[in-house]
């Protein structure tokens, strides 16, 4: 592993959960439904619990359930695969397909100031949480924390220059 990369410009897409079978694939739990980033060819940025970090290009992934295995170029037996095992995967955001219409990346919402569409401040979205039908915006303010689930007619306006986001909370929310 080499010295630190400045993750900046990066974001964290996953971490290597454990090794599998003999020939270096990880298993990796990815922190998004999407896994664009683990197609082959591309560069992950691996680093270990110890601050280690060094590329490794994805060869094949093998599609699942929740956890994918992923096969780099140069971690090639159970070995290497094992001494990843913890680390956190990024990739380059500048690499990453634009989102749908009407979708957004994770780490573009984290961080937002939240406010009713009567311009109340709700607090700044701390993190979301994956359920079965929408995702839910956890919006922290001081030690109120308040559920926001992440539905057209809830969320009426995402500004992902000006970090904001205006809600219309459905009755008996706050």
């Amino acid at each position: 592993m080499s010295k630190r990369v400045d993750k900046s410009g990066f974001v964290a897409i996953g971490k290597v959960v454990g090794a599998h079978g003999l020939k270096g694939a990880v298993k990796v739990y990815p922190y998004s439904e999407s896994t664009a980033a683990l197609e082959s060819g591309n560069p992950i940025l691996v680093s270990d619990s110890r601050g280690n970090e060094r590329f490794c290009t994805v060869n094949r992934v093998n599609p699942g359930g929740r956890v994918r295995l992923v096969f780099f170029d140069d971690i090639s037996d159970r070995n290497l695969a094992e001494a990843l095992v913890g680390s956190e995967l990024y990739f380059e955001k500048a690499r990453l397909p634009d989102p749908e219409d009407g979708s957004f990346y994770w780490f573009d919402l984290i961080g937002m100031s939240v406010y009713t569409i009567d311009d109340e401040f709700l607090g700044r979205l701390e993190s979301i949480l994956e359920t079965g039908s929408n995702d839910v915006y956890v919006v922290k303010h001081g030690d109120d924390e308040i559920l926001i689930p992440a539905l057209e007619s809830v969320v009426r306006k995402i500004d992902i220059k000006n970090k904001l986001m205006r809600v219309d909370l459905p009755e008996g929310l706050l």
